[in-house]
């Protein structure tokens, strides 16, 4: 790549030695100077791809320049994450990084972009802020990185990324890194970047080869035991975890539940503390406890390089989220497994997932001894059952366990409203499957004999059904009740035994079909094609009579009446960049009601207007209008900036910083430098002890030295006057 050798070091340092696919297809452009949106898997090293280019294009620290690079996060975290790689990697270019975050002190952040750090990480919200209190002037910067882009739009900061990219000069580099590009963003490239490049590498619609899923059906109710049952029992000791929570008042429940279990755990949601949320997610990553409970807004680009299990408790509605969420564990070619909990309601979500991925869905038998742990199997039911009890208990010894219970599924009923439905076909076939028999999952094969006889008779007895209503049993033959039944029980036969026979008609297909040898034919060679057909007819290329055409006229001499970009324009063209980006898009469906609710006053991109808008709500309330004419937060401009300039007097001291520089350097300029061994020698004594800094005791000393020589030079002056008058 040709990179200088500080950059090199800092690569070699942290342990890198091979280029990633998406590395090895951005850097090179990027180094050209072109405008990037590149789309990646999660984990596929995109934060080296912007700050290897960064580090060779600014090389070396420049104080009078000012601010160079921008980078812009959409999260706390994600914003200290690129600012520790960001140190790591530049560790041998000398470039000097600021981190600007919300919720940190504004006055230390001040004193921090005064000394005009080269690389700025920032989130949008705070960074703007500072911007209109400082006045900042950003012409200098001329390399701007959207990091996950895609959650900047779905986290609200359209206004306030338009202002800053109306701060920042034409002439500045691009690049838009995300795991997928919405309509919104696909909108926003175009506007704010100059012919992009877009590249797709291992998109989305991807899972990694080293990452395990494993599906587990279970009720409801029994969700809070089931996940208690695989901490226990499949999760590895000191293994680090991840658990995904539809709300933040099941991130509560669930956190609270594992402390009353005994697993050490914490929890992150979008509502909690920034200095709360960078408190527990430190404590997660330096492995003080090894689970972490949070939600789909709180998780979104969170690092953990040693994550070993993600647990989905509540099951994503899109196939996206679903890759995005097992996409935290599997990262850079380390083993992961994902482990999800299937409720009656989710099985048609669990179904669309197997299409996007292009994988069929496995379903564990009964009483078969399967290996496959991707399989959706249930759990058995001993363990359930004693989990359940000690739940049971917990909520009953007037706890506060109960009443968070209580919160989390009317949580749950508002976020089943917001959740976007499935695909009518995946409905269809999740009715099919609740109605067959789901065995136990391939992990939970090792049990003994005694054990397996117990989740036998459990599950009998669950499964059991008495052939007698309550309406007949204990009543006599002769009561009128008892002959309803009768008569309607007769009448609906032979609907039930066709509705049995129909379920194990399916049971025995689905065993034939797993069974089933699969054959992989092998392809044919050229050569053993040449050999067995005397002639092969291909299709007519339309690119030859284009070839043909193009021969016979000239071209300097012809016009064409079509413009070049026409198929473009018209959305016509197969490799169009808004095709291509639009179809790749997610949104996440927020983890309490203010967000849920903030889907509603979403912002959309207005093409008149080339700026984003409101869809409803008070867009202007409490907000003032910018100079490059956007609404941004009245709160923006508040004078703090200007108390702190007198309380801690910066300009004044830079002025008198310059003013001395000035006439140091007139003083070297005009004074000529003595060529004598002494003259050289006193010269630098005298440099010596003005740059030196005296104390009250030694300024007193110089200046009655200074007087006695006045007085010496006053008498010996008297004296030559007296002898001149004789």
């Amino acid at each position: 790549m040709g990179l200088s050798y500080p950059v090199l070091k800092g690569i070699q340092k942290r342990g890198y030695k091979i280029p990633t696919p998406v590395q090895r297809k951005t850097i090179p452009l990027v180094m050209e100077g072109r405008d990037v949106v590149a789309m990646a898997r999660t984990g596929s090293g995109k934060t080296a791809c912007f700050l290897i280019p960064l580090f060779e294009k600014l090389k070396t620290h420049a104080p009078k320049l000012g601010s160079r690079a921008l980078i812009l996060s959409p999260t706390r975290e994600l914003a200290m994450q690129t600012y520790r790689f960001v140190k790591d990697l530049g560790k041998f270019t000398g470039l000097r990084s600021a981190v600007i975050l919300g919720g940190d002190a504004m006055e230390s952040q001040f004193s921090v972009l005064h000394n005009n750090p080269d690389v700025i990480v920032a989130t949008p919200g705070r960074f703007l802020h500072i911007c209109v209190e400082m006045e900042l002037k950003l012409n200098h910067i001329n390399y701007v990185v959207f990091d996950e882009a895609d959650r900047l739009f779905e986290m609200g900061f359209g206004e306030q990324l338009r202002e800053i990219v109306q701060r920042l000069p034409d002439s500045r580099q691009t690049l838009l890194f995300s795991a997928t590009l919405p309509k919104v963003l696909v909108e926003f490239a175009r506007a704010g970047l100059s012919d992009p490049v877009l590249i797709r590498l291992d998109v989305e619609s991807k899972l990694p080869d080293t990452l395990k899923l494993s599906f587990f059906n279970c009720r409801p109710e029994e969700k809070s035991a089931a996940l208690l049952c695989l901490l226990k029992h499949v999760v590895k000791k000191d293994a680090l975890t991840i658990i995904f929570a539809a709300t933040k008042h099941h991130v509560e429940y669930l956190h609270a539940l594992l402390d009353k279990s005994g697993i050490q755990n914490t929890y992150v949601y979008s509502d909690l503390d920034p200095s709360a949320r960078k408190i527990n997610v430190a404590k997660f990553q330096s492995k003080v406890v090894s689970v972490l409970v949070v939600t789909d807004v709180a998780a979104r680009g969170i690092d953990i390089p040693h994550l070993d299990y993600v647990i989905n408790y509540n099951f994503p509605a899109k196939a996206k989220l679903f890759v995005h969420r097992v996409g935290r564990c599997a990262r850079a070619g380390r083993d992961g497994h994902a482990l999800c909990l299937i409720s009656k309601d989710e099985i048609c979500y669990l179904i669309d997932l197997h299409l996007f991925l292009g994988k069929p869905l496995k379903i564990a038998t009964p009483g078969n001894q399967e290996t496959d742990i991707s399989s959706m199997g249930t759990i058995p039911s001993l363990m359930l059952e004693s989990e359940i009890s000690e739940i049971l208990s917990w909520h009953a010894d007037g706890s506060e366990l109960a009443s968070l219970k209580n919160v989390s599924e009317n949580a749950y009923k508002q976020y089943i409203r917001s959740r976007p439905g499935a695909s009518t076909e995946s409905v269809k076939r999740s009715k099919e499957l609740t109605s067959s028999v789901i065995g136990e999952h391939a992990l939970f094969n090792k049990m003994s004999k005694d054990e397996k006889s117990k989740a036998k008779l459990i599950s009998g007895i669950h499964q059991y059904k008495p052939l007698g209503t309550v309406f007949e049993i204990g009543n006599s033959s002769n009561s009128d009740v008892y002959k309803i039944m009768k008569k309607k029980r007769k009448k609906d036969l032979n609907s039930i035994e066709a509705f049995h026979q129909k379920v194990q008609e399916k049971l025995k297909e689905r065993e034939a079909m797993e069974s089933r040898p699969e054959i992989k034919l092998e392809l044919s060679k050229p050569e053993e094609i040449g050999s067995t057909f005397s002639k092969v007819i291909l299709g007519k290329r339309k690119g030859n009579n284009q070839d043909l055409i193009s021969s016979k006229r000239q071209k300097e001499n012809f016009i064409p009446y079509k413009p070049s970009d026409q198929h473009t324009e018209e959305g016509l063209a197969v490799n169009n960049f808004h095709k291509d980006a639009t179809s790749v898009g997610f949104d996440l469906t927020g983890d309490n009601e203010i967000m849920m609710k903030a889907t509603k006053m979403r912002k959309v991109w207005d093409k008149k207007k080339k700026k984003m808008v409101s869809v409803g709500g008070e867009p202007k309330k409490n907000k003032i209008k910018s100079e490059s004419g956007a609404w941004i937060p009245a709160t923006y401009k508040s004078g703090r900036y200007q108390k702190w300039v007198e309380k801690t007097k910066v300009d004044s001291a830079a002025a008198d910083e310059s003013e001395e520089e000035d006439e140091t350097k007139k003083t070297l300029t005009l004074k000529r430098f003595p060529n004598t061994h002494w003259g050289k020698h006193n010269m630098k004594m005298m440099l010596k002890k003005q740059a030196e800094l005296k104390r009250p005791e030694q300024i007193v000393k110089a200046r009655e030295q200074l007087e006695n020589r006045r007085r010496r030079h006053g008498r010996h002056k008297k004296k030559g006057k007296k002898s001149g008058k004789h």
